[in-house]
């Protein structure tokens, strides 16, 4: 049992932010697969778009690896551009 309120009050902003990082990981994983998933070259790209965007924003929040977003956006973009 945690004793100190400084200590508690930590454990609990460790919950809070697990519990988003989890949310945030949920969200790029379920982008990252529709990309994959779609057919039309145009949708792809539109859908690439929206997902470039959250791979950027979870990099600037420190979820994801700056480089690690820059890697799933090449391969993402490499695909799209291989559908018809």
């Amino acid at each position: 049992m945690i004793r100190h309120a400084s200590a508690q009050k930590q454990a609990r902003q460790a919950e809070k932010r697990r519990l988003q990082n989890r949310a945030n990981l949920s969200k790029m994983k379920t982008a990252i697969k529709n990309v994959q998933d779609e057919q039309d070259k145009t949708k792809a790209a539109e859908v690439l778009k929206k997902t470039s965007k959250l791979l950027d924003k979870l990099a600037a929040k420190k979820v994801i690896h700056k480089n690690k977003a820059a890697n799933q956006k090449s391969a993402l973009a490499k695909a799209a551009n291989k559908m018809k």
